[in-house]
């Protein structure tokens, strides 16, 4: 393959990216990435869609603070995604199309429920955070009436 239409090499994807080579090679022998495009002399070269990948997974990682576990699920779960959307396309009959179209709603289902999973233990983390805020409000009203506050945050 030769650099050019859109390719990177790996010093400028993870430039473009944030990231540092070591991790673009970590992501890939992790299979969050596929294994990158080579040029003549092994240098690897990363495409248009290689790149949105890596924001993907960057947004799940860094925006939303997903694991590894959990981004390698999710990464999962889209290429699974684009494979039936592909077979989809190709179905030629209904009972064909109404299959895929399963498949897809159990995919999002699970993705679903990763977010949900997370989502529940951010509002059980904020939850004992703001118990924690209320206890300290309570003592600083205390020491303001001039009674002694009890210190139990």
């Amino acid at each position: 393959m030769e650099r050019g239409s859109g390719y990177l090499q790996i010093g400028e994807a993870a430039a473009r990216a944030g990231l540092t080579q070591r991790t673009l090679r970590y992501y890939e022998e992790l299979g969050l990435l596929k294994p990158a495009s080579r040029m003549e002399g092994g240098f690897r070269l990363y495409s248009p869609e290689d790149m949105e990948r890596i924001e993907y997974i960057k947004n799940l990682r860094d925006v939303l603070g997903f694991s590894l576990a959990e981004i390698r699920d999710m990464v999962g779960f889209e290429d699974a995604r684009s494979q039936i959307k592909s077979e989809l396309n190709h179905a030629e009959s209904p009972e064909e199309r109404r299959a895929r179209l399963v498949q897809l709603k159990e995919v999002a289902l699970r993705q679903m429920r990763i977010v949900n999973e997370k989502r529940q233990r951010l509002k059980d983390m904020r939850t004992r955070i703001q118990a924690r805020i209320d206890r300290i409000d309570s003592q600083l009203q205390e020491l303001a009436q001039g009674e002694p506050a009890t210190v139990s945050s």
